[in-house]
């Protein structure tokens, strides 16, 4: 099959047999060979020139893929060989990268100590290809794009306020109460301030907050000190519904969770460095979720 493609991408039996490091009668040989098992013919040859069949051409096709995938493969167990060395660029959001990320991050150096990791924690999507990073987080679906995605799990949209705050102003009951009460807005969730619940198609109430941020920790302490109704993710919340200081509302009305995936550029061989961190930091951050 390799001297078969060698033949038609260098154009001549000669030319193949030089790439080959082999004699043309070899190439020769080679080539009727594997005609004879196919039983068909692959290539019309003359004394100046050789040219593909249609079964040829389409045997070609399938050929240089298949050829590909071995190399691949072959790589691919060469790269498990190799220890992870070198620098390893990661991105993720800020609250999500603080609580789940950095931990799986700090145990995957301590069992790669040749590595150089860089942990950039931000809230918006960064061009991983232009900003040169390997592995990035991102939390809600994905836009059409080149990238590659694994998911690791997902997180729930979700409203909540402190008791205080709904013991003077009640507890809303459908999401149509919500432009009655006082509201938080974080931009990093909703930026037009409409706040999404379950429906088919979903649900879309438009809020005029009586306090905006974009920073999620000020959000949270807003909420905590009873400003108002905030739409959040779960995570960001977790602490602070398990121990009583918020309260979530409209369990009924939450919209279908969020995925999360890790993503990084598409590439005919992934890194060691890049294979091993996700082989190590998925399901690290699936039994977090």
């Amino acid at each position: 099959m390799e001297t078969f493609v060698r033949i038609v991408d260098t154009g001549s039996l000669t030319r193949a047999a030089g790439a080959l490091g082999t004699s043309p009668p070899t190439v020769v040989r080679g080539l009727a060979a594997l005609e004879a098992a196919l039983g068909v013919r692959l290539l019309n040859r003359t004394t100046r020139r050789v040219s593909l069949t249609d079964e040829g051409r389409e045997y070609y096709e399938r050929a240089r893929r298949v050829l590909a995938e071995v190399d691949e493969a072959e790589a691919a167990l060469s790269a498990r060989r190799r220890a992870p060395h070198g620098r390893l660029r990661l991105t993720a959001p800020v609250l999500f990268g603080r609580l789940h990320v950095a931990p799986v991050v700090a145990a995957f150096l301590a069992e790669h100590p040749a590595l150089e990791i860089e942990l950039l924690l931000l809230d918006r999507v960064v061009d991983l290809v232009e900003e040169g990073i390997d592995v990035a987080l991102r939390i809600g679906a994905l836009p059409e794009s080149s990238l590659v995605a694994r998911r690791v799990g997902q997180t729930g949209r979700i409203v909540c306020a402190a008791p205080g705050y709904l013991a003077r102003a009640g507890v809303p009951r459908t999401p149509h109460d919500l432009p009655r009460h006082r509201c938080i807005g974080f931009s990093g969730l909703s930026p037009s301030h409409e706040w999404l619940f379950a429906g088919s198609p979903a649900e879309r109430v438009a809020l005029r907050p009586a306090f905006t941020t974009n920073q999620i920790e000020v959000a949270i302490d807003a909420c905590v000190r009873g400003l108002g109704c905030a739409q959040l993710l779960a995570y960001q919340v977790e602490s602070q519904l398990e121990d009583g200081r918020l309260r979530r509302v409209l369990e009924a009305h939450e919209p279908a969770p969020l995925p999360i995936h890790w993503v990084y550029p598409r590439a005919r061989l992934l890194s060691a460095n890049v294979r091993t961190f996700l082989e190590f930091a998925a399901p690290r951050l699936r039994s977090r979720g």
